[in-house]
């Protein structure tokens, strides 16, 4: 009870930061929007920038993000056996293994978020890493929290979108991995060529995509509602396959080493991914912090703190959205038909 409330204290603290100086009800209502004004682009208006709706994206949703998954914001492989901290980390030890890390590189980590992945790559590879963000909210929570964690002599910043890190030579990083964020791109075979331009010839790059599965099945209404829902409440232009992602690595001249997707495919029994935000597991406060019934709960009392200054005004419309979001996740993995566990390893030729 007692880290439950210290986490409630630093989330207040940190929505406080996040939004100071912002209307968060209109900003919500706003981001809500993204989807029109992206249509109306598509229909040949000038105007729509999706890497801001990214950025607003995580204004938003990234404390309540922190609060409700912990430093590391992506989904793992889920073991019966683990917590989902635990599960997050064996699938970080993965990654660093399978880019056969070594003291002395230098790593680019693509859409570094607040740097829970790349803690991990610097404290257990001994590797230098360099991450690369346009959001300057999460940037500072990264470097903050690296200098808690001792490694902030080992860690540089870019910020700047991954879609045009000019800032950065050619050939420049031994290594590269890019978690949940390519997933973001407007245009994906853009941003695997932006990546490829920075990687040293015979560089290894890991990514972790989002992705509809070989069961969506376009002509199924309930099918393309929860793609929709998906896209919108996650600010994705579009949602690829698992095909597609290989496809446009490929035509940005990598080589697939390995492709495949760790929510049905392992070698030891595997809880669904999504089962965190579906049923009680875990400690209470966990139960609190990621079920429906903890979300309902945690948008009840955010109203209460928002009465009396807590939290700031408009906290409850963002957990609101994040919640209809968490339920089109649940619904998409029950249905088979949405994983973002899609692991690929890939290469630069030499």
């Amino acid at each position: 009870m007692l880290k439950s409330l210290s986490q409630l204290r630093e989330l207040s603290t940190g929505l406080k930061s996040a939004y100071r100086g912002f209307d968060t009800h209109l900003r919500t209502r706003e981001f809500e929007g993204w989807t029109d004004r992206a249509r109306v682009e598509d229909d040949g208006a000038i105007g729509y920038d999706h890497a801001e709706t990214v950025k607003e994206y995580y204004d938003l949703c990234g404390e309540f993000m922190l609060f409700g998954w912990g430093e590391s914001l992506h989904f793992a492989p889920l073991s019966p056996r683990e917590s989902l901290e635990d599960s997050k980390i064996r699938h970080q030890r993965l990654m660093i293994a399978k880019l056969e890390l070594c003291e002395g590189m230098t790593v680019i980590d693509i859409g570094c978020g607040i740097g829970g992945p790349m803690r991990r790559v610097v404290r257990e590879a001994g590797v230098r890493v360099v991450g690369v963000n346009n959001n300057e909210i999460q940037l500072e929570k990264a470097k903050s929290l690296n200098t808690e964690a001792g490694i902030a002599h080992m860690v540089d910043y870019k910020a700047c979108s991954f879609m045009d890190m000019c800032t950065v030579a050619d050939d420049t990083f031994d290594r590269g991995y890019a978690i949940e964020s390519t997933c973001h791109a407007p245009d994906k075979a853009g941003a695997f060529a932006e990546i490829y331009r920075v990687l040293k010839p015979g560089a290894l790059f890991w990514g972790q995509e989002m992705c509809m599965t070989d069961e969506f099945d376009p002509d199924d209404r309930r099918h393309r509602a929860i793609k929709r829902e998906l896209m919108h409440g996650i600010a994705l232009k579009d949602i690829a396959t698992m095909g597609e992602v290989n496809r446009d690595l490929e035509a940005a001249g990598f080589q697939v080493i390995e492709g495949r997707d760790h929510a049905v495919e392992g070698d030891s029994p595997i809880t669904p991914w999504y089962k965190p935000m579906e049923s009680r597991g875990g400690t209470l406060g966990d139960a609190l912090r990621r079920t429906p019934l903890g979300r309902k709960l945690l948008i009840w009392a955010s109203r209460l703190a928002e009465a009396v200054g807590v939290f700031p005004k408009g906290s409850s419309d963002v957990i609101g959205l994040m919640d209809r979001t968490a339920n089109a996740y649940v619904e998409g993995g029950r249905a088979g038909v949405f994983t973002p566990l899609y692991c690929f390893l890939a290469r630069k030729p030499l």
